[in-house]
């Protein structure tokens, strides 16, 4: 917590607003319109904002949705929510997220047979937006919509741009393992206001206007407590800072692995700033020494969790059917990929032992420090994070001043 939170939860308490009504909730939206551009409506989860999304760009039964495979079930599960099918899209290999010439093949494919989806899901995956112009572009000659799924990204940008306003429709999650939470939560934004109070409409039951609970359209239960929105308030006043702590995390792994031969930070594109909201990396086995599996089981024996980054939706049993284009990239970085310990509130003394016990399975010597890593690779100063700072994520930020449980 920010340390303001408790704040605006007592003011809930106190002024007996305690359900999907109250201050709280009104401030947060427009605390969090202010932040990324974009009025928003707050909802139970980031899952309650891509339903809601998809049914604003009318999906409905017997329509198809294309969706990136590597993701979380969240992304996809809502299109069946609508009686909708999804077709899942392979990676790009650097990125990890939406491949663009994958979709732009599947559109001209589709559009041969007179089977174009309904709409898009594009994931900006672990904390990096998915290259979100070329795809875009890609989707326009036919007019299909973009729902950008920034769940796992608030924070990032794409070309100076927030994650999540890109597409017609953006979801965002402040689930308790999010960069910030609600303890669970979501927003469902879009550059249309009509939309946006359609949504709300919807995430309260869609009752009709007047005294009587007259309904005259589907609603769902999704809106957001006014006393999760006080915790919502005070964790937004805090996002910069947890942007910062988690790319320290993850580049403190990075230079700490420096010297070990098979084992890499999950790429940083050159067109905006991945907040690596988790701290994942790929295993080459040859080259590393042992698997990700391998080293999994290490991990767990050492007290320390660790696990595999997401499993491709297009191998889970759930979705054994659907169709797909492409899944050999998804399928290797499912593979390969691990995420390690990287919350907030990670000391360095346990991510030092986290480092020493991946440098000891491999035979490495261990780090008596991870400052000294950073220094080894020539790196000092801070990258800000700030909204319209410098968008160079290739460029490591470095945070040895910062402890990472500083609230």
């Amino acid at each position: 917590m920010g340390g303001n939170e408790q704040t605006y939860v007592r003011q809930a308490f106190a002024s007996n607003w305690l359900s999907t009504v109250g201050p709280n909730l009104t401030a947060f939206e427009r605390e969090f319109e202010r932040r990324i551009g974009l009025p928003g409506v707050a909802l139970v989860s980031g899952t309650a904002a891509i339903h809601l999304g998809l049914r604003l760009l009318g999906v409905g039964p017997g329509d198809e949705v294309f969706c990136p495979t590597l993701t979380f079930a969240a992304s996809a599960n809502p299109v069946r929510y609508l009686g909708a099918e999804p077709v899942f899209l392979d990676s790009d290999r650097e990125t990890w997220n939406l491949d663009p010439e994958i979709l732009r093949h599947a559109l001209e494919h589709r559009a041969a047979a007179g089977r174009l989806p309904k709409a898009v899901v594009v994931v900006d995956l672990f904390g990096q937006c998915a290259d979100m112009d070329p795809i875009l572009e890609a989707c326009a000659p036919y007019g299909i919509p973009v729902l950008e799924d920034a769940a796992e990204a608030l924070g990032a940008r794409y070309k100076r741009k927030p994650a999540g306003t890109l597409g017609q429709v953006g979801a965002f999650s402040f689930n308790g393992n999010k960069i910030i939470t609600t303890t669970g939560g979501g927003m469902l934004v879009s550059h249309n206001p009509d939309w946006v109070e359609k949504a709300r409409f919807w995430s309260a039951q869609a009752r009709d206007r007047g005294i009587a609970y007259q309904h005259s359209e589907i609603g769902y239960n999704y809106r957001l407590s006014n006393v999760l929105a006080g915790i919502g308030r005070g964790q937004l006043q805090v996002l910069d800072l947890r942007v910062e702590q988690r790319r320290a995390i993850a580049f403190r792994y990075r230079d700490a692995f420096a010297d070990l031969d098979g084992i890499s930070l999950m790429s940083q594109a050159p067109y905006g700033l991945h907040t690596n909201w988790l701290s994942c990396f790929l295993i080459d086995e040859d080259r590393f020494g042992c698997s990700r599996d391998d080293l999994i089981r290490v991990l767990d024996a050492a007290g320390v969790e660790s696990r595999p980054v997401w499993k491709p939706l297009h191998l889970q049993p759930l979705y054994a059917s659907a169709e797909r284009y492409g899944g050999e990239v998804a399928a290797d970085i499912f593979r390969r990929g691990i995420c390690l310990p990287s919350s907030s509130s990670l000391t360095l003394e346990d991510q030092l032992y986290v480092v020493n016990q991946v440098r000891e399975w491999v035979g490495a010597a261990p780090l008596r420090d991870l400052d000294d890593a950073h220094r080894s690779r020539g790196h000092s100063g801070l990258v800000s994070t700030a909204p319209g700072a410098s968008d160079t994520a290739g460029v490591p930020a470095v945070f040895s001043h910062l402890n990472p449980t500083t609230s």
